[in-house]
Order: structure tokens, then C-alpha cells, then sequence
């Protein structure tokens, strides 16, 4: 199960006019017993809310006051998450005869046409406060404060990711808490600029609206919704046509193979790197101690320690991205004790839905050909989970079989889709010889449109650094840029972008001009530099009838902006 909460704004959403139809409410119970929890985000106030809702206890939290007030209903517990409102504030708007007014423990309220005066008071008293509008409400909070906010926070005392959960709203208040969800949804009464942003516009308004997608939730999960939400897919890389290759942020399985050498790690960083962005949680199984680096994991496990089951779940339940490293167990347990700590793991997935990822490196050891897991351990469709192994063959085959992408590096990828295949018992219908790939590409074999794609794979951010330091200020020798000057009697030899820019600051005129009008900068930049978007930009100033020292200045500007300086 994917989505494991249902997150509701009341006014415009859940209720109309202020009151909840009897069908909505059968609709919530519905999404109940399917074990999944609700979320009440309102800006009203937990008083006004119990006067005109009697059905709060449904709901495993509320956050109240437009994110500022986290309330337990099974507890009766709050926590407030906002500064309540300066009393000279309020003193000032009564001053002011703004009215209707209406206060609560964070929150302060009004209605239009009263925002001017609340803006102008704010303004005078040199408060940091923000002006929040909910069609023709207008609330006033401490800046930072939102539905989005406090959602996060009610969600993390649930133990559940924004990435789980279903957001349905309809106002301008709504948008920071839907852009948060895993999947967002607009009433079909909402305003056309929520409409707009949101993944699914209902046909029905108001509590029919949350009806239609809480029935929908129940029955499949959205499945049949998956192939729209575009915001959380992963990139793998572009095609020959320069199409962007994603895979859906939850659902497949991948499995990465090729050869020692070929570019399994670097394919494993890129995914990894855009998975984090995008705040998914992932836990990395790591057999020989290849992820010591990885920036903000923590690990459980060392050489000399194995990993401690109660110190994994920890960390997974401190939605941190833990790195189990198994060398301090001999190559031969390592099955048995990989599969116990996957059994915690997967428990810990089907109640919290984290972590989102898991990465299984080495995946022949931890997983290797004879091994049978029960299907408590590996059900018959293992969820994101990226498998990466020099040999397929050697892999269990009921893994591979929940492989939903293949992906092969190396000097012979057919070679490697075919042991792939064979362990798999699949007909992939692989061409005859060998495939050849530039570098940095993939042979890749997608299981639902079974089809073949190369892919030029897109590049690391780690990769970048790198190539950023290398011509930045390494030694890039026959790639080396050389002043020569209109007459060639110069031959000043810039072996990386800092001496370029040295070099560039100091030269006459003459020679100067005289690269820029033979293109020599940009041309050197997309050869020698390999960084097209950087040679564009150079193209467009040498085209332009610039004066040595624009051109040169704006040059210099733009390989500073992208190398230099970082460097």
C-alpha cells in the first residue's frame, strides 16, 4: 500500500457551508477500515472546529490554525507551534475597528476588505508577520507558518511521509500543504490556480469531491492515478533524442549490472542523489563498505561489528537514511542475516511506508542463486528496491523476477540482459553481437512496454565536482588552450580554466579579438571542456559586435560563475 494517509482541508473541501454530509462521513470510515489514517488541516481554530464538526475523533490529527496548533484527538494533547499574537497588535487592529476579528492561539482572523489595515498595522509596528488569504478570509500568523508546516510536523509524530500521503483542498491556503503530498488533489469547486498545480481535479464538489477520491484510494491505491503525477518521478537519462527517461518515485525495482569498472556506482550516485532530493528515505545494504562517504547517511555496522537490528529500525523510525554495513560478517552468513534485518525493514514499510528505497549492493552475496525467501520477507512484487550486481546469474531468480528495469553497463550489455534474462526465465529477444556504449550510457530493458532503450545516463552531482576541479585547476595537457595571437608568434599555453582567465585578463587587444572572431573560446570550451551549455553561452558573446574588454569581461563572467569559483 502506497498511500497510508488521506489529509483533508474542511471549509470548501470537507464540508460545505460548515456542515459534513452524512455520505462524506461514511466515505472517511471507509478509508479507516482499510487501515489507513486521516489528517484534518484547517484554519479554524480547535474551538470553532469542535462547534461546527462533532466528528473530529475520526482523525489522527488535526492541525488547526492554519499549521500553527497540532491536536491528538485520541489524547486531547495540542502543541502549538507558533508564538502566540502580540498583544499590541491586537490592541492596534481593535484601535483600528477592524472587525469582524476573531483570535486564537497563534492564529489572528479577519475578512476582506480589512486587509489593507491589517497590512498597513503589521507595516507600522515592524512586526515579522505573514497575511495568509482563504478566499474571503484573511488570516494573519508568524511568518513560516502554513498548512504545509504543521502537516509536516503532525505527520511526523505519526511516523509517516508527506511522500505517503493524499492531499485534498480547494484555496489559496491549501497549496503549501498539496505541494507537500505525495499526491495532491483539487475539489471540483476549487479555485483554477489550485486546480491548476494540483495532480487530480475531482468531477464532484465539496464532500462529494473527497468521496469520489476516497473510494477510489480504497479500491486501488490510485493506481490508475500513478502515470499523471510527472512531480515525483526519478530521472535516469535522456534518450538519442535527448527524451528525459524517468521511472515512477515509488513502485519499480531496478537491477544494475555490468563488469568491475563500468559505471555501476556512478549510475547507483545519480539515482541516489535524486532520490534524496526529492526527500524520499533510502537504506543502503551495503556488503563491502563502499558508502563510508555518502553525505548524510549514518551507518549501522563495522568491520569489526555487525549491524544491531534495534539501532537500523532506529534510525529508520528517525526518518534518517541509514547504511548497513555488513563486513563485520563472514561471506557465508551474510544471507541468513541480510534476510532477517530485510524481514524488520519490510515490516517497518507496510505500517510507515519507509523507507521509500532500498539498495542492495553486491546483491550475489546478499542474494545469492540458491537463496528462497518467504513471503514475508520478499513479497511477490519487492517495491523500490534498486538490486546492483556484477553477475545477474548469481542473483536469486525470485528477485529478479520483481525486477521491473533492467540496466546493463559495460563493454557487452546484451551479455549481461542474457544472464539476466536466463536466471529470470525471460524472453527479451536480444539482438545478435555486441551492443556498443559511449560512455556514461545504458542498455536498458523495461519490463511493463518490454521494450530495449540506450540511455545516455545523466550525470552526478559528485561527477560534476569532479569535472569541475579537473579543468578548473588540473592539467588537461593536449586539451590545453593556446594564445597564439592574428600573426602566430605567440604561444602561451593555458592548461585550465584558472590560467585561461589569468591568461584572458593579460593579452593584448589584437590577440584577444582575434580567438573571439574564430570562435576559438567556445569552440575549445565544447571539445576540450566538453560543457555545451557553457559553450553556448561563449558562442552567443562571440557573435555579438562586443568591445575587447565586454566581451572579455563577460567571458571571464561566465567561466568563473560555473568553475572558477566554485574551484
Amino acid at each position: 500500500m502506497h498511500y497510508l494517509a488521506l489529509a483533508l482541508d474542511y471549509d470548501g473541501t470537507l464540508a460545505r457551508n460548515g456542515q459534513v454530509d452524512p455520505q462524506t462521513i461514511a466515505a472517511l470510515r471507509g478509508v479507516l477500515d482499510s487501515g489507513r489514517k486521516l489528517v484534518l488541516v484547517t484554519g479554524r481554530t480547535l474551538d470553532d472546529l469542535g462547534r461546527a464538526f462533532s466528528e473530529v475523533e475520526l482523525f489522527s490529527r488535526v492541525v488547526a490554525e492554519n499549521g500553527a496548533l497540532v491536536y491528538d484527538p485520541a489524547t486531547r494533547s495540542e502543541r502549538l507551534l507558533a508564538k502566540a499574537p502580540p498583544a499590541e497588535f491586537l490592541a492596534a487592529l481593535r484601535e483600528g475597528n477592524v472587525s469582524p476579528l476573531a483570535t486564537g492561539k497563534a492564529i489572528v482572523a479577519t475578512w476582506n476588505p480589512q486587509a489593507e489595515k491589517v497590512l498597513s498595522t503589521i507595516r507600522d509596528l515592524g512586526l515579522e508577520l505573514q497575511v495568509i488569504f482563504n478566499k474571503g478570509a484573511v488570516m494573519i500568523l508568524p511568518s513560516g507558518v502554513n498548512k504545509g508546516t504543521g502537516l509536516k510536523k503532525a505527520l511526523r509524530e505519526m511516523g509517516l511521509s508527506a511522500h505517503n500521503v493524499v492531499g485534498v483542498g480547494d484555496a489559496e491556503n491549501d497549496h503549501a500543504f498539496l505541494e507537500l503530498c505525495g499526491c495532491s488533489v483539487a475539489v471540483a469547486n476549487a479555485l483554477n490556480s489550485v486546480k491548476k498545480t494540483c495532480d487530480i481535479v475531482t468531477a464532484s464538489g465539496w464532500g462529494a469531491g473527497v468521496v469520489e477520491i476516497a473510494e477510489e484510494l480504497v479500491r486501488d491505491d490510485l493506481e490508475n492515478r500513478s502515470s499523471r503525477i510527472l512531480r515525483n518521478r526519478i530521472s535516469l537519462g535522456t534518450d538519442e533524442h535527448g527524451n528525459n527517461i524517468t521511472i515512477p518515485g515509488y513502485g519499480p525495482s531496478l537491477l544494475i549490472a555490468g563488469p568491475s569498472g563500468s559505471g555501476k556506482s556512478s549510475a547507483l550516485t545519480g539515482i541516489l542523489e535524486r532520490l534524496r532530493q526529492r526527500s524520499y528515505q533510502v537504506c543502503i545494504f551495503d556488503p563491502e563498505g563502499d558508502y563510508d562517504d555518502l553525505p548524510e547517511a549514518v551507518h549501522v555496522g563495522d568491520v569489526q561489528h555487525p549491524p544491531i537490528t534495534r539501532e537500523l529500525l532506529d534510525l529508520i523510525d528517525r526518518f534518517q537514511d541509514p547504511v548497513v554495513n555488513l563486513l563485520g560478517v563472514t561471506l557465508a552468513d551474510r544471507p541468513a542475516v541480510f534476510a532477517s534485518l530485510l524481514t524488520q525493514v519490510q515490516e517497518r514499510r507496510s505500517r510507515t511506508g519507509r523507507p521509500h528505497w532500498l539498495i542492495v549492493d553486491e546483491a550475489h552475496h546478499m542474494l545469492p542463486e540458491s537463496w528462497q525467501p518467504g513471503p514475508a520477507v520478499l513479497p511477490q512484487h519487492l517495491y523500490s528496491a534498486i538490486f546492483v550486481t556484477v553477475h545477474p546469474s548469481e542473483v536469486s531468480p525470485a528477485v529478479l523476477r520483481t525486477v521491473s528495469v533492467a540496466m546493463a553497463l559495460g563493454k557487452d550489455p546484451c551479455s549481461t540482459l542474457s544472464s539476466f534474462a536466463k536466471a529470470a526465465d525471460l524472453d527479451l529477444r536480444l539482438p545478435n553481437g555486441n551492443h556498443l556504449l559511449g560512455d556514461g550510457e545504458a542498455l536498458c530493458w523495461f519490463r511493463d512496454e518490454d521494450r530495449r532503450l540506450q540511455i545516455k545516463l545523466e550525470r552526478t552531482e559528485s561527477d560534476l565536482r569532479r569535472h569541475r576541479r579537473k579543468y578548473a585547476a588540473g592539467d588537461i595537457q593536449e586539451n590545453s588552450f593556446y594564445f597564439r595571437g592574428p600573426d602566430g608568434k605567440l604561444n602561451l599555453r593555458a592548461q585550465n580554466l584558472n590560467v585561461f582567465v589569468q591568461m584572458a585578463e593579460g593579452v593584448d587587444d589584437n590577440t584577444w579579438m582575434h580567438h573571439l572572431s574564430q570562435h576559438d573560446y567556445s569552440r575549445w570550451i565544447r571539445d576540450a571542456v566538453k560543457d555545451d551549455e557553457l559553450a553556448d553561452q561563449i558562442a552567443a558573446i562571440e557573435f555579438e559586435k562586443l568591445s575587447p574588454a565586454e566581451s572579455r569581461a563577460r567571458i571571464i563572467a561566465a567561466i568563473e560563475k560555473q568553475y572558477t569559483r566554485a574551484a
